[in-house]
Formats: structure tokens, sequence, C-alpha cells
């Protein structure tokens, strides 16, 4: 069997991490939406989204790149990781490949 590698990354609460709400921090939202949204235009990010219990995981994003490196560096440029609210926990994935099931 052949295997595809992916890479996860799972968003967790950083030391900047806060529970308050301001319009920075909408605006830091924006900012990081727009982030995923251009990583999957790319091609980069195939899944991403939140996690619902409020817990220190704040979301789970699955990256297919050519490495880890690279996985990383994309991840880093996010904005909420930037400001430290969030920091990315990776995880090299192996998935069958479609053709060899």
């Amino acid at each position: 069997m052949e295997f595809d590698t992916f890479y996860v990354g799972f968003l967790m609460r950083g030391p900047n991490w806060s529970p308050q709400e301001s319009p920075e921090l909408d605006q830091l939202q924006a900012d990081h939406i727009a982030h995923k949204v251009r990583m999957a235009e790319a091609g980069y990010l195939i899944m991403n989204g939140p996690c619902a219990d409020n817990g220190n995981l704040r979301g789970i994003s699955v990256y297919k790149t050519g490495s880890l490196a690279e996985a990383k560096a994309l991840a880093d440029e996010d904005p909420m990781v930037k400001n430290g609210r969030l920091v990315t926990e990776f995880h090299p994935w192996m998935v069958p490949k479609k053709d060899s099931q």
C-alpha cells in the first residue's frame, strides 16, 4: 500500500490567549480567517476548522505540502500565531493513496 503524507496542525491556546473580546481581536480573527482562506486557495490547506468545546485545542488544520518545515512555515504566518494567541503543534499523518486502496 502506498501513502500520501499530510501535516496535521493542532492550534492550541498560546501564551497571549485571552477570553476577552475587543475590536483589535475582531480584526485579528478576520486576518486569521483570511490567512486560512489564502492557504486553501493556494492548495496547501486541505481541511481546517475550529473545535467547538472551548478547550485548549482551538482548531485543527490539515496541510498538504512538500515537507513538515513548509507546513510549519505557512502556519507561522497566521496572524494569530504571530501574535501569540495560538501556537501550532504539528504531526505528519500518513493516509493511504486513493489508487492503492
